[in-house]
């Protein structure tokens, strides 16, 4: 019987296993922005489109287990609104994806990202502050929707309309993993049309399937006893190293 033919370059793995553990993490929540770290660092050593395909098994079992963790605590309101707008944006990558550069795709979202934190930071919300209107929330998410399925970066766009509402970690965290459940559960098909789940990429994902509940346990642990105010810090430091990230990647990258 022949061994699976996954990735055997112990340099893939180096720098996947960390990439693994961090969107294990993120999935408890603050991982708004480090979850979107993954495929732009895995996409040192394998491509883009490779790197979003060995992920997609991964997140399975990550979202499973933040929505069984989370399950109390989802705003339902919330999640009907934002769901079929992400959608529309997974329908918008399957159609062009193959027409799409995913670096440059990720340099513009690595650029609002820093937009919308040094906004944030420079003219910082008040509690009476109204929330986003409803027309840019749908836009942000059909953005989600598409970078998601371009590169597993939608994190960035939909925080720009979520973070702004100051919803308790715990709701923020559960209706996130509802959302992107949805989002990754939808990519299936479209990835297998596109010829990206083949043998070697979920092989390569089975290796690295051990990794994800540790990583999820890791932030449950952390997400149900950290004060608020540190949950948004973090939330923001994840979303500054993103966009840094990301535009290193989309503009700078050789």
């Amino acid at each position: 019987m022949s061994a699976l033919p996954l990735i055997t370059d112990w340099q893939f793995y180096a720098i996947a296993i960390p990439a693994v553990l961090m969107v294990g993490v993120s999935k408890s929540g603050f991982g708004s922005g480090f979850g979107s770290l993954t495929v732009p660092l895995m996409a040192l050593v394998v491509t883009v489109p490779q790197a979003a395909a060995i992920m997609m098994p991964i997140l399975f079992v990550m979202d499973i287990m933040g929505l069984a963790a989370f399950r109390k605590h989802f705003d339902w309101r919330l999640i009907r609104f934002l769901i079929p707008f992400g959608l529309v944006g997974t329908v918008v990558g399957t159609l062009t994806f193959r027409m799409l550069d995913a670096h440059l795709v990720a340099g513009i979202v690595g650029v609002f990202t820093l937009l919308f934190l040094a906004q944030r930071l420079a003219f910082p919300p008040r509690p009476d502050s109204p929330h986003p209107p409803k027309w840019l929330g749908a836009l942000l998410t059909v953005i989600s929707g598409f970078t998601s399925f371009v590169s597993h970066s939608g994190s960035p766009p939909i925080n720009a309309y979520v973070l702004p509402m100051r919803l308790p970690p715990l709701v923020f965290t559960a209706t996130m993993a509802a959302f992107f459940f949805a989002i990754n559960l939808s990519k299936w098909i479209p990835y297998a049309w596109l010829g990206l789940l083949d043998l070697r990429n979920m092989s390569t994902s089975l290796a690295l399937l051990p990794f994800a509940p540790i990583g999820v346990l890791m932030g449950l642990r952390i997400a149900k006893r950290i004060e608020p105010k540190m949950f948004y810090r973090l939330v923001h430091l994840g979303m500054f190293l993103t966009g840094m990230k990301l535009v290193w990647d989309g503009f700078f990258a050789a």
